[in-house]
Formats: C-alpha cells, sequence, structure tokens
C-alpha cells in the first residue's frame, strides 16, 4: 500500500505492507488523515517518534471504512465508518485500538472526521478532566489559532464559559477567534496584555489558563491567571526552558499542570475518548464542534502538505485525501 513514512531526510512517500488487526484493534481503509505539528517531527523519527518509527507510516489522526477488527472487538465491524487516533494514518490502511476510535454516523464528512480526533481529545483533557473547567468561569487560550486552540475556544463556548479569551500573534487570524468563541483576542507580543486580561475579568484574572506556548511568556500568563487559578500547558512552541517567577506562583495560590499523551497507558488514551464521547457526541455529530479545514491534499502531495504546516501558512487544519 502507499503511505507517507518518516525517513532521516523527513517525509517520503513509499510501498510498505498493508498492516494487520490485533486482537484489539481495528483496521480501517483510510479516506483521509489530519495533520498535526507534531507530525513534522515525527517524519524525521524526531520528536515524539524514534529512530525505530523510520520506514514506517507516520500520522496521529485518520478518518475511513473498518475493513477488520480483531478478535476481542465488539463495538466495531467491517462496513463502519470511524474516525482514529493512534499512528500511521498517512497510509491507504491504518490500524488503531478499538478505545481509540469514534463511530460515526452516516453521512458524516470524513475529512472533517479526520481532523478531530487529536483536537477534541487534547481540548477536553486540558479544559475539562485537568482543568476542571466550571460554568460561569473565565478561560484564556494561549496559542487559540491552531487546531487545538480553535477546539479549545468552542469547546469553553460549548461549556457556557463566562469570558473566553484567546491570543494570537497573527493579525489576520486573531481577528477570527470571536467566530470560535473568544468575547476577547489579544496579541500576546503586546507588554501589557495581562492588563488586559484583569480588566476583562474585573481585575480577577482567568480561572483556567490552557497553555500551547509556555517559553518565555510563561510569567505573563502567571499575571493574567486569577489567585488560586489553573494553568494546563499542552505545548511548548515558544520554547522548552524559560525563567520562571516562583515567588508569583507562590503568591496567586496557582496550580500549574503538564500535560501530555507521550507517557499515557493504553487505558488511559481509551478513557479519555470515553469521556470525550459521553461528554461531547451530540455537539459533534452535529457539527457544533467542527474544525476549519484549511486546504486539502493528495496523499502523493503529503510533502506538500508538511511545506505549508512549517511555513505556518495555514488557519485551522490542514488533511490529506486517500
Amino acid at each position: 500500500m502507499r503511505a507517507g513514512i518518516a525517513t532521516p531526510n523527513g517525509l517520503a512517500i513509499a510501498e510498505v505492507p498493508r498492516p494487520s488487526p490485533g486482537d484489539n484493534d481495528v483496521l480501517v481503509r483510510v479516506a483521509a488523515a489530519g495533520l498535526n505539528r507534531a507530525d513534522l517531527n515525527a517524519a524525521r523519527g524526531a520528536g515524539i517518534a524514534t529512530s525505530a518509527a523510520l520506514a514506517k507510516p507516520i500520522g496521529m489522526e485518520w478518518a475511513g471504512e473498518v475493513v477488520a477488527v480483531g478478535v476481542q472487538v465488539r463495538a466495531f465491524k467491517a462496513g463502519d465508518h470511524v474516525m482514529c487516533s493512534g499512528s500511521g494514518g498517512y497510509a491507504e490502511y491504518a490500524v488503531a485500538d478499538h478505545g481509540r476510535c469514534f463511530k460515526l454516523p452516516a453521512g458524516f464528512d470524513l475529512t472533517q472526521a479526520a481532523v478531530l480526533p487529536m483536537a477534541l481529545l487534547t481540548a477536553h483533557d486540558a479544559i475539562v478532566t485537568n482543568g476542571g473547567l466550571a460554568r460561569g468561569e473565565s478561560i484564556l487560550v494561549q496559542g487559540a489559532s491552531s487546531g487545538v486552540g480553535l477546539m479549545a475556544l468552542k469547546l469553553a463556548r460549548h461549556l457556557d464559559a463566562a469570558t473566553i479569551i484567546g491570543t494570537s500573534t497573527d493579525d489576520a487570524r486573531r481577528a477570527r477567534l470571536h467566530e470560535f468563541g473568544a468575547t476577547l483576542a489579544l496579541d500576546p507580543r503586546a507588554d501589557k496584555w495581562p492588563e488586559q486580561v484583569l480588566g476583562a475579568t474585573g481585575g480577577k484574572g482567568v480561572n483556567l489558563c490552557i497553555d500551547m506556548v509556555s517559553g518565555a511568556g510563561v510569567n505573563q500568563l502567571m499575571q493574567a491567571a486569577a489567585v488560586r487559578g489553573r494553568i494546563v500547558n499542552i505545548g511548548r512552541l515558544g520554547g522548552f526552558r524559560a525563567e520562571f517567577d516562583f515567588d508569583l506562583h507562590a503568591l496567586k495560590r496557582l496550580n500549574y499542570i503538564g500535560v501530555t499523551f507521550r507517557t499515557r497507558s493504553i487505558d488511559e488514551i481509551r478513557e479519555i475518548n470515553r469521556k470525550v464521547a459521553a461528554d461531547l457526541w451530540p455537539a459533534i455529530v452535529d457539527g457544533e464542534l467542527s474544525l476549519p479545514v484549511d486546504r486539502v491534499f493528495a496523499l502523493a502531495e503529503a510533502v506538500a502538505a508538511h511545506d505549508r504546516m512549517r511555513a505556518n501558512a495555514h488557519f485551522g487544519k490542514i488533511a490529506l485525501r486517500l
């Protein structure tokens, strides 16, 4: 089968063996796959991947039709349409653990489905499970123009947050954040942007910060947080290390939580899937929690799709159509 594989020089299209499902797996004929920024490193066997991933298909999310299931799988059957997370989605066929699949209703757009799993899982885990956002609270999404960021804004609106603040350094993208639920959109390059957050929250600061940037901006994020606020760090595009104001952290009695999927067991990931389905499925099916698809590339054009992502030229998600 054709697949986008990792090589030392980056993504390449090659012929590889079709995978077979294990006892707890679902084999899917892939219709579309979503791109994620982590794929750029995975394509070189770096970042969340390892050198053992070289010559293997990459891709963290996809959608398509089930063609076979493992002997222990009961919830899915051949012919079902599903969206999945895992690895190997840039391929004509991909295998996912049954607990990482969502069964789709008839007629659900498979390209849209392919770009949803990672954003849904990440945003729900950060905002609901770790962030504990309650109705009427305030939230700040740092780096809100990414796929996960846009989903976080939509999810906050779905959960009836009172104040929803999103940040972006791109003027055009920042202007669109209101479409996705932001009540205030800010430029984090401005020196005193935390003061704008305080002004929008009656001087209190936000109850919950979802941080996809971190790096040198961490202290400003703490300035924007309320006393006894929560900060959930899910991304570090702004840097892995920075000076940290421990006194400010203590003064505000902040709960700073770091999350990643890299150290989760399959049982933990299955539980995240279960919670997303239990809490959000009607809003997913009716399109409330959809994402904009910036551009769709053929699998043969996957390198160009990576170039577009690397250049940060997109708004929303990029997809591959097989």
